[in-house]
């Protein structure tokens, strides 16, 4: 079977480019804004918004977005459990729930075809399931 790389649309590249920076900072246990900006500093590339708004913002809320995630989830697979990847795609996501306007399907469908494309088999349907109870108890402001 060849290998064929998926299309990506600006977002989800934007959403791939944020998940890039988490990993690598939670691989290597150091601050997120610190390998951000390593990260930018290194490539020379324009970093686009959507990326910097992500990584900072989880940056910013990590706390509690991680306490979002281990509510939603089961003891069966705590957050310490979780891959990598998935830990961080749910990080993203929960991030864009509960401080962004974006719409809830768009930041569940996203974070699902990322998982589909760079995790286990299983990923999709875990972070579907984990997303979709994390929407369900999402905060309401006034």
């Amino acid at each position: 079977m060849p290998d064929v790389k998926p299309h990506y649309s600006t977002q989800t590249k934007a959403r791939k480019a944020a998940l890039d920076i988490l990993f690598m900072a939670e691989q290597r246990d150091d601050p997120i804004g610190e390998t951000f900006a390593e990260q930018r500093s290194l490539t020379g590339h324009v970093v686009r918004e959507l990326t910097t708004d992500i990584v900072l913002g989880v940056a910013r809320h990590q706390r509690e977005i991680d306490q979002r995630i281990a509510e939603s989830t089961t003891m069966k697979w705590p957050l310490e459990r979780m891959p990598s990847v998935d830990r961080n795609l749910a990080r993203i996501a929960v991030f864009e729930l509960d401080y962004t306007d974006t719409p809830p399907a768009a930041v569940i469908s996203e974070a699902v075809r990322l998982a589909g494309d760079l995790s286990t088999d299983e990923s999709p349907t875990f972070l579907n399931g984990l997303l979709a109870k994390a929407l369900a108890a999402k905060p309401t402001t006034n």
